[in-house]
């Protein structure tokens, strides 16, 4: 197991990058803490598998260092670092026997045979496949031969990080949820350093303790998924957790707060001075679906906007309003009465997240 350091990490694909937008990993400073397990989460593109590469070895960055514990690996090849890797698809060798797959790359180390067993049945037993430790590889389904391609990772005592690369991409959707569970289980077992790349934030949560977001090259919000859900640092962040994701609505500096058409909404004193201290481009709030209060009864104190549709997913209910030109979507409790034509709705002030040039006022770099 190691403690992973991305030290000023960029790297891009133009041999003379020219700005920004020519780096598929912007300069980055990181760290994967020993024995932790992370998810890396972010819509196709967005550096992902770059980044995973980068670390594993199988991709030299272009700018700044990859160390290990302390030791500058940027040299170094998967093999040397420890590194075991599973990828979207699944690399079996498949005129080998599961046993004999599971078992190579404790062969190559030259573990004794009976360590080489033991150490076999001991993550078969943990990926349900005893059952098929004597069968050919090129007759196993999708997902066995995805497991088999887990244990091999998983095998090895010596790993520094297994590193997942969308691995539950083949996997019948019945038996995903399945082994999102195991992997977790098995990160438990063994206290392995695991960073697993996903594009499905229920994968994320399913899996990590802490997540880290990417958008546009860059690790937006590095934290656990409620702080990702309850305070997004980002309005990506906002946008992509959460289904639906997070309302978000322009608007102007206002004398005690921001406006939008004719709605004034108030803000508190630090986030009116942190408004002032800089002339932003694009200035947005932001608030949770879950988080906006609808009230019971109609109240002229509270905001009121149209209802435009209501979508009953059976557990609770999906509104969309127009609040003064801005929709907003609401999810509302299953036994909330659904309010007709109009709806008299409230924004919580600890809900209500203020956005300047797309970062969290808070937590801006």
């Amino acid at each position: 197991m190691a403690e992973i350091h991305l030290q000023n990490l960029a790297h891009s694909y133009s041999p003379t990058p020219a700005g920004p937008e020519d780096y598929a990993i912007r300069e980055m400073n990181h760290i994967w803490e020993q024995g932790g397990a992370y998810a890396l989460l972010g819509p196709s593109g967005c550096g992902k598998s770059t980044l995973l590469n980068i670390i594993s070895g199988l991709l030299s960055p272009s700018e700044g260092q990859v160390l290990f514990d302390s030791t500058v690996v940027n040299d170094l090849t998967p093999e040397k670092r420890n590194i075991a890797q599973v990828f979207q698809f699944p690399v079996v060798y498949d005129t080998m026997t599961v046993f004999d797959n599971l078992a190579f790359p404790l062969r190559n180390q030259g573990m004794a045979e009976a360590k080489v067993h033991s150490k076999v049945q001991e993550i078969a037993e943990v990926l349900d496949l005893q059952n098929l430790l004597g069968k050919k590889a090129r007759n196993l389904s999708a997902d066995e031969k995805q497991k088999v391609s887990m244990g091999r990772g998983l095998v090895r005592d010596d790993v520094s990080a297994i590193l997942f690369d969308e691995p539950l991409t083949v996997i019948d959707p019945h038996l995903k949820w399945k082994l999102r569970r195991k992997l977790k289980q098995i990160h438990e077992q063994f206290n392995i350093t695991m960073v697993y790349v996903t594009h499905d934030q229920l994968e994320a949560s399913t899996f990590a303790d802490k997540i880290a977001v990417m958008y546009g090259g860059q690790i937006v919000q590095f934290g656990t998924p409620r702080e990702l859900f309850e305070r997004p640092s980002h309005t990506f962040v906002g946008y992509f957790i959460g289904s639906p994701g997070m309302n978000l609505i322009e608007v102007q500096a206002d004398a005690g707060g921001v406006r939008f058409g004719g709605t004034h909404l108030a803000l508190s004193e630090v986030q009116q001075w942190q408004l002032a201290e800089k002339d932003y481009k694009k200035l947005q709030v932001g608030i949770r679906p879950e988080f906006i209060h609808v009230w019971d009864e109609p109240n002229t104190d509270a905001l009121q906007a149209d209802v435009i549709h209501v979508e009953d997913l059976g557990t609770y209910k999906i509104l969309t309003l127009n609040l003064d030109g801005a929709p907003l979507k609401v999810r509302l409790a299953e036994d909330k009465p659904v309010p007709e034509g109009r709806a008299s709705i409230s924004f919580p002030a600890q809900w209500l997240m203020v956005y300047a040039d797309d970062y969290l006022l808070e937590a801006r770099p």
